[in-house]
């Protein structure tokens, strides 16, 4: 029997249309590409196509300008900020041939509690060993540096041997992830370690390792978690639902 076309096996989902960032380091590309295949094998039901906001291409435009129908937008971003509220609602507004939804930013969600604590003991980091500095990229928009405030709290409630998470800013904000360790240190803690609340390798990710700090984690990367959130906002994305209670605890 011949095998059907590859999108006519799938008439009844919208297509998941994983937005990200977009960087200039070829590494993040690639686990940002990397990201959406694991959301591919997690959803064979669904087509899941990328694009990224700036600096790769497809663009966001140009994604939207190849797609019919029904589409559900997943921000591969980890606060709900200008990107989310601005950027996204315009590119739609430019594309009036399709039926789309916009899922909440990935954060703060409990699944990233548990990658980023699995980031941790993947550097090394013990139960106890000490405080935890939670860096996120920092933004202009108050919002966006709440939600990584909130996933600092979140983060040290689900995971109690963490002795405490601070949040710190890579830019546009404060305290930065440098100042956070010298406030730390300046406290009487000599382990301190910094979980990168980044999305993947880049220049972000380069200047974390630079903080002070005893060691320092990977960026969230290829986590398995991830792959699970983004398929969670897409059908949140659907039933008009945001998630409150954590999903059970899944692998990396």
């Amino acid at each position: 029997m011949a095998t059907p076309p590859k999108d006519l096996d799938r008439p009844d989902r919208p297509t998941l249309l994983a937005v990200a960032h977009g960087t200039r380091d070829a590494e993040g590309v690639a686990v940002t590409e990397a990201l959406v295949d694991q959301v591919r094998a997690l959803r064979p039901d669904l087509r899941v196509e990328r694009c990224f906001l700036d600096l790769v291409t497809p663009s966001l435009p140009e994604a939207l300008a190849r797609l019919q129908g029904d589409v559900v937008l997943v921000p591969l971003l980890l606060g709900a900020g200008y990107h989310v509220r601005v950027d996204i609602p315009e590119a739609l507004a430019s594309a009036p041939h399709l039926h789309a939804r916009v899922a909440a930013a990935l954060g703060p969600h409990p699944l990233l509690a548990d990658a980023l604590t699995d980031r941790l003991a993947d550097a090394g980091w013990r139960a106890g060993d000490g405080p935890v500095v939670l860096a996120a990229a920092g933004s202009t928009d108050p919002d966006a540096n709440a939600d990584a405030a909130a996933m600092a709290t979140l983060l040290r409630r689900r995971h109690p041997p963490l002795q405490d998470v601070v949040p710190a800013y890579l830019c546009a904000a404060g305290p930065t992830p440098a100042e956070a360790v010298a406030a730390l240190r300046s406290e009487g803690h000599s382990r301190i370690a910094v979980a990168p609340y980044l999305m993947t390798p880049g220049f972000f990710a380069r200047r974390t390792t630079h903080a002070g700090a005893t060691l320092t984690a990977a960026p969230l990367g290829t986590h398995t978690s991830l792959a699970r959130l983004v398929a969670l906002r897409y059908e949140e994305a659907l039933a008009g639902t945001s998630s409150a209670l954590p999903p059970s605890r899944s692998p990396r």
